[in-house]
């Protein structure tokens, strides 16, 4: 195994942990919406969703800039053919700004839902942002279904 199957197998396995905490915490936040307190858990699944989602970032970056042939090399090896082949598109920009995306979105839902000083704007607030930054995740992992089909597990 080379570092590039290493961090790209656990970039695979780390959608996992955005997906799950990403879930509960926007149940969490709508449940929440009707009136129960802010709680510790509701903070706590926040703070799991933002941080795992910036690990997957971290993760990514290192691919796109260093490791894998799908991000800057593609530019380097391809030029403006890239653009023109959707799946190579995908990884090389499309991927990567959809992700970004989602990752100021949670972030913005966890800064505004820890200003609010009303626990149900807090779970208003988180509700929104982490909504919309879980929708653009399952839109942007590659499930092959609108984008190139990767494997669900890599090992």
């Amino acid at each position: 195994m080379n570092t590039y199957s290493i961090v790209l197998a656990l970039h695979s396995w780390t959608r996992w942990l955005v997906l799950l905490f990403g879930l509960i915490a926007v149940y969490r936040a709508f449940v929440g919406r009707q009136g129960r307190p802010w709680t510790g858990a509701d903070n706590g699944m926040g703070a799991a969703f933002v941080g795992s989602m910036h690990l997957q970032l971290l993760l990514g970056l290192i691919l796109y800039f260093a490791l894998s042939p799908y991000g800057v090399k593609a530019f380097e090896t391809q030029g403006g053919a890239v653009m023109k082949d959707a799946g190579s598109r995908f990884f090389a920009v499309e991927h990567l700004v959809g992700m970004i995306l989602a990752v100021v979105a949670a972030q913005v839902g966890r800064s505004l839902s820890k200003k609010a000083a009303d626990p149900i704007i807090k779970h208003k607030k988180a509700f929104t942002w982490f909504l919309i930054a879980l929708l653009i995740v399952l839109v942007m992992i590659p499930w092959g279904i609108w984008n190139p089909d990767r494997p669900a597990f890599r090992i």
